[in-house]
């Protein structure tokens, strides 16, 4: 072998090495990004979810603290209803921090807002499509439907007077 060839292998050897060098520091700098991406995302979730959890907490609080007077008997019913509506109040309240409000009931059915889960054989034409009852409120967030409100609905028909005839 030449010298001349075996300075170019030794050229091109040294080269491969210094290229590998730069791929696994490369790796680790990428390695290092990922990681530290990882965190803030990590940190992020927490930080977005840290409000919405400490209200739920509060509300734990309030629900323990019923529980247990409820298992001491130390409240009549009246304060008893009282002290639920409290806490059903509370409840929204948590809800309105999040920008989520209870739609507005209406007496026709909307598919956009209602979701029926029961139909009842209305009496006359007029109340073809009139809700019945609400079954499960709906609610909203930035005034789309986030729940749809689950409603018993009227329905007419007309041959099931002429097949009783």
């Amino acid at each position: 072998m030449s010298s001349t060839t075996e300075a170019k292998l030794d050229e091109m050897l040294a080269l491969m090495r210094e290229r590998a060098s730069r791929d696994d520091g490369q790796q680790r700098a990428f390695d290092a990004l990922y990681e530290e991406l990882k965190q803030y995302k990590e940190d992020f979730i927490f930080q977005a979810e840290k409000p919405f959890l400490l209200d739920l907490l509060l509300f734990y609080d309030s629900l323990s603290w019923f529980h247990q007077s409820l298992q001491r008997r130390e409240m009549s019913p009246d304060v008893i209803n009282d002290s639920f509506q409290y806490l059903l109040d509370e409840f929204l309240e948590l809800l309105y921090r999040r920008d989520v409000v209870p739609a507005e009931s209406s007496d026709r059915f909307d598919r956009k807002l209602h979701k029926a889960v029961r139909v009842t054989p209305a009496p006359t034409p007029g109340e073809d499509w009139k809700v019945e009852s609400v079954l499960k409120r709906g609610f909203l967030r930035n005034e789309k439907v986030l729940r749809a409100e689950e409603v018993s609905v009227y329905r007419h028909n007309p041959d099931a007077g002429a097949k009783q005839d």
